[in-house]
């Protein structure tokens, strides 16, 4: 234990001091320095616990942040929308039509023969005159030499009874013979005209049927499939078809029409309007071609109440084909600056047609639409306006007032995507 010393003052006065600590032994600095070390790692492992803690405190934060934005877009309807145009409709007649060529000929033979020849291929394009088929001609032309032999002889046969005629006429000038001889004569001279005239026809028919032995294209169109081969016997004027040709360019569509749209279709023929008919595939989804329409029957069909319409078309490209079922669809009039949607964006209930416009917010509005015409993926409507946005599909949950998640937008008539949902109806027509 340390003992307390008396030191004697400046002021010869005494003070208590305390004895002077011994110097500290190298074990006791030993003992010192890990406890320093122990403290640093307590602290350093404080802050490495309080970091993890504010990093993990975040990391709650984000994916609770997350789930509540993924609640409200869930709780969100996802909708795709399209846009109200301002633009012309058309007003159809549709009706199913037949294609019908304008001319289709069944080729038979007129003679009797073998067929030597067959000069065209299956499904190829003919011009009038083009060869077909070539039937044994040889019969026929020894035919038409023995007619011509029969016509010499008798032809010279009458030149020999004129000259008798004209040596009676001259021996009677004379008195040299009966007036009756003269008569005779006279009848022998007509009748020898009459062999030579029948006999003239029997050569002219001998020459027809050698031209039918040749038989070409009466019109420009396409052949069928082969009927017939080389080597076959035919017989004349037999019903069997030896080959069909049938006209494609132009064709043309029968179909037929309400007679409620006489009146106003005949107007327009009168007045020498071309009334433009569209032909569509099955489905009635694609046009095939654009033509017009040609005339109309003369009579309505008193069981169906419709009359019979004929249009033509070109058909350069050979997409009608005779015969064909197409929906034909007749302009009869065109509406001018209305208000068209997408067809699936109307809705209707028990009183109402209606569409859902999609307000700032993207929240649902309900707005009662008057529903006019109707073409292909677009209708006339009335009640909202020009460049207004619509939803097109997600009804079975959308309720006016809604929250919506639009999926896709309608783009415009350039095919992009509309700016704002305010944009004008000419830049986001559907």
């Amino acid at each position: 234990m340390p003992e307390w010393t008396v030191k004697p003052g400046p002021d010869d006065t005494s003070t208590l001091s305390k004895p002077a600590e011994p110097p500290r032994t190298t074990r006791q600095q030993t003992i010192e320095k890990p406890r320093r070390h122990t403290w640093a790692w307590i602290i350093g492992i404080l802050v490495v616990l309080g970091f993890g803690f504010f990093l993990y405190h975040q990391h709650e934060a984000a994916e609770e942040a997350a789930k509540a934005k993924e609640n409200n877009q869930q709780k969100a309807i996802p909708v795709t929308t399209g846009t109200a145009s301002k633009g012309d409709m058309g007003i159809y007649v549709e009706a199913l039509g037949t294609v019908t060529p304008v001319y289709t000929v069944t080729i038979t033979s007129r003679v009797q023969g073998q067929i030597m020849e067959v000069h065209y291929r299956e499904g190829q394009m003919v011009k009038k005159g083009d060869p077909l088929l070539d039937i044994d001609p040889r019969p026929y032309e020894a035919a038409l030499t023995q007619a011509q032999g029969q016509l010499a002889h008798d032809t010279a046969n009458l030149a020999e009874s004129k000259i008798d005629l004209d040596r009676y006429q001259t021996a009677l000038s004379r008195n040299a013979i009966a007036q009756q001889q003269v008569y005779d004569q006279e009848q022998m001279v007509k009748q020898n005209e009459g062999t030579v005239q029948n006999d003239q026809g029997l050569v002219d028919n001998a020459k027809v049927n050698l031209v039918y032995c040749h038989i070409t294209s009466p019109i420009d169109g396409r052949v069928g499939l082969r009927l017939v081969d080389p080597g076959n016997i035919v017989q004349a004027n037999s019903t069997t078809a030896l080959v069909v040709v049938t006209q494609i360019q132009p064709i043309t569509v029968i179909f037929n029409v309400a007679e409620d749209y006489l009146g106003q279709i005949e107007q327009q023929l009168r007045r020498g309007q071309k009334m433009r008919v569209d032909a569509l595939d099955r489905t009635d989804s694609k046009v095939i071609a654009t033509g017009s329409l040609l005339t109309l029957d003369n009579q309505v069909d008193t069981t169906t109440g419709t009359v019979k319409l004929r249009a033509q078309f070109d058909n350069k490209d050979g997409a009608l084909f005779p015969n064909q079922f197409v929906n034909a669809k007749l302009l009869v009039d065109t509406q001018h600056n209305v208000t068209l949607v997408p067809t699936p964006a109307i809705q209707r209930n028990s009183q109402q047609a209606f569409v859902y416009v999609i307000a700032s917010g993207d929240v649902a509005n309900v707005k009662n639409v008057t529903v006019g015409a109707t073409d292909n993926n677009l209708t006339v409507v009335q009640g909202i306006n020009p460049g207004d946005v619509i939803a097109v599909n997600g009804f079975d949950k959308l309720q006016d007032g809604e929250k919506v998640a639009v999926r896709q937008r309608g783009k415009n008539r350039n095919g992009q995507q509309p700016s704002t949902q305010n944009a004008s109806a000419e830049d986001q027509a559907p």
